[in-house]
């Protein structure tokens, strides 16, 4: 799935992503392939596998999408900022 990152908090370790469908999921440190995003991460795209345990859905290696692929999807006119 392809989605935008809303927040990341570096010392609760969480965030979350909205998807291109409008869902808003959960992701933990862990969930990153990489590191998790440092600073504001707001805006940033990304692409993610959903998992789903007893406490819900959630993303789940989490790769950010290019700096060039962001670029071409705000000359688009969506709604990544």
């Amino acid at each position: 799935m392809r989605g935008t990152m809303l927040w990341f908090n570096e010392e609760q370790h969480h965030g979350v992503i909205t998807t291109d469908d409008g869902e808003q999921l959960q992701v933990l440190r862990s969930g990153f392939v990489e590191s998790a995003p440092e600073g504001p991460c707001g805006g940033l795209v990304v692409e993610f596998d959903v998992a789903e345990d007893g406490s819900g859905r959630r993303a789940e290696a989490v790769r950010l999408v290019p700096q060039v692929e962001q670029r071409r999807a705000r000359r688009r006119g969506s709604h990544f900022h």
